[in-house]
Order: structure tokens, then sequence, then C-alpha cells
């Protein structure tokens, strides 16, 4: 998934993730007013959004914690866009269903990021 994000290859990511999908990014806090993307068709406006709001977005993932349906990944975020410049730890919390992502979510620090994947 973080691979096919940084090529902002829609199609590959697609292939990662339910059709259901809710994902609430920080972007979202952004664009959408802090409402989650949600299916297949929300995934492509994200990229969009992302596109316009983050003219550079890289992220590094560097561990990867399998909780059984959840995933915690731990890792950075590089942003520039709107007049900010970001880097940063984050976190990322996926739900997940029949191997897919069915929900994901994008927290401020690593700690937010592994309470969350507790609850």
């Amino acid at each position: 998934m973080f691979a096919a994000f940084a090529e902002r290859d829609l199609a590959a990511m697609l292939l990662e993730l339910a059709a259901d999908v809710e994902f609430l990014p920080v972007t979202a806090n952004l664009t959408t007013g802090g409402v989650p993307y949600r299916g297949h068709d929300g995934m492509a406006r994200y990229l969009d959004d992302v596109a316009e709001v983050w003219p550079g977005l890289r992220l590094f993932p560097d561990e990867m914690r399998d909780m059984g349906s959840v995933v915690v990944v731990l890792g950075r975020v590089v942003a520039r866009g709107g007049g900010m410049i970001i880097d940063r730890p984050t976190g990322w919390v996926f739900t997940m269903r029949d191997g897919k992502i069915a929900r994901g979510r994008v927290y401020g620090s690593h700690e937010e990021a592994l309470t969350a994947a507790n609850r």
C-alpha cells in the first residue's frame, strides 16, 4: 500500500483496499472538514486532494506491527504545502478484513496510534 501511494498509483492501491474502505488522514482535516474518505471513489478523491494540498508528501513506514485484525505502522511523514513544512513521527492504524484494508486512520504520533490500536 505504501509503495502504491508513493507512486500515486490508484489502481495498485485499490487492490489493497476493501470496496467500502474508510480512510481518515490528516488531509481530511484540510479538505473535507474531518470527514473520512469512503470507498474506492473516495480514495480517488483523496489522491486528488493530496496533489492539491501537498505538492510534496512522502511517507516513511519504519515498523509494522500485526495485531490480528489491526495492523499498526510506525514511521514518519514529510510534507510540504500551503506554506507548511511538516517532518514528524506518524502512526497509521489499519483494520483488516479478508486481507484488505477496511479502515485506516493516521495519527500524529506513534503513541496515539498504539493507544488507538489497543482500544
